[in-house]
């Protein structure tokens, strides 16, 4: 018990700490002074801050580099918005940098007096995102899930991210009691019939902005890592040349939604129209790249948020 004490109370110093220091913009002298520390105490509580996520840090500060691939990659594919972040050379991280940067759009449509409908899709990405929002009031607001709420055991599904966003967000929340794949087209389209879900999917057509990850396609792909596709139903997508998927649609290289009998079992709403909704991707890294560079081409998308690398090899390909 002691030991729980004392590691809690080092945490509490070290979110003081954090706060004088990234917040207040106190020195480490001056939080040494105000917490009767040592200087080499102040410096180690503000880097277990970090460390421990007790502070969530944003960049302001745009970089010219990151304008100008954003204004390229804007102009190359016809694109309402675009935002690139900072690349991390040594990290491994598939989220950070763009989910601190999603969180902020999220909260700037949030913070619009008007009412709104904000549609969300799933993933790692987007859910990160989610966790970086601070807590608001936007009663005027709605905001519905695109995709099925209910792993392929039952469960919640993990990456479902509007459960998240209605502990931050006080706002009317209209999650999608289904599973991402049903398991035959019949079965879809008996679910689709519920009063319940109808609702749901006439609120998704009528977004006026749409956050989505774009998933990439494989044997270690979200689809199939999260378990809504056996290895070998992969295989014989990717084989078939899809290249990606976004709320469980599989997409080609093309960025045209495949025939097949897989999208014909996704319980999601369909991808709202871009000519009335501002439907933004989210994603970052190499193993995304086919993905994301086919959704853009199909014009699946109208607004991007990705990293520098990402956007050099788009602007090359």
């Amino acid at each position: 018990m002691a030991k729980r004490s004392d590691s809690q109370a080092r945490l509490d110093d070290a979110a003081r700490a954090g706060w004088l220091y990234y917040v207040a913009g106190r020195t480490q002298d001056e939080i040494a002074a105000a917490m009767g520390i040592s200087r080499q105490s102040a410096q180690r509580l503000v880097s277990l801050a970090v460390s421990e996520r007790l502070i969530k840090v944003r960049l302001d500060h745009p970089i010219a580099a990151c304008l100008e691939l954003a204004d390229a990659l804007q102009k190359k594919y016809g694109l309402r918005q675009v935002e690139v972040v900072p690349s991390d050379p040594a990290g491994g991280s598939t989220t950070v940098g763009i989910a601190e940067a999603a969180a902020a759009e999220i909260e700037r449509w949030l913070k619009r007096p008007e009412p709104i409908v904000l549609a969300v899709g799933t993933g790692r990405t987007l859910k990160a995102a989610v966790d970086q929002l601070p807590p608001m009031e936007c009663p005027q607001h709605r905001i519905v899930s695109l995709t099925g709420n209910i792993g392929p055991d039952g469960s919640a599904a993990f990456y479902n991210v509007i459960f998240s966003m209605a502990d931050a967000i006080k706002s009317r929340h209209f999650p999608m009691p289904l599973p991402v794949l049903c398991s035959s087209a019949e079965e879809r389209d008996t679910l689709h019939e519920q009063a319940l879900v109808r609702s749901t999917l006439a609120l998704g057509a009528t977004a006026d902005v749409t956050f989505v990850g774009i998933g990439e396609l494989g044997p270690e792909g979200p689809l199939c890592v999260d378990g809504f596709l056996a290895k070998d139903e992969m295989i014989k997508l990717v084989e078939g040349g899809a290249a990606g998927e976004i709320c469980g649609w599989i997409f080609d290289r093309d960025g045209k939604l495949l025939q097949n009998s897989i999208n014909d079992r996704v319980a999601s709403v369909p991808i709202p129209s871009r000519e009335t909704s501002c439907v933004i991707g989210l994603a970052q890294g190499q193993r995304k790249l086919t993905a994301i560079s086919a959704a853009l081409r199909g014009g699946l998308l109208n607004a991007l948020i990705t990293d520098e690398a990402t956007a050099e090899y788009l602007l090359r390909h």
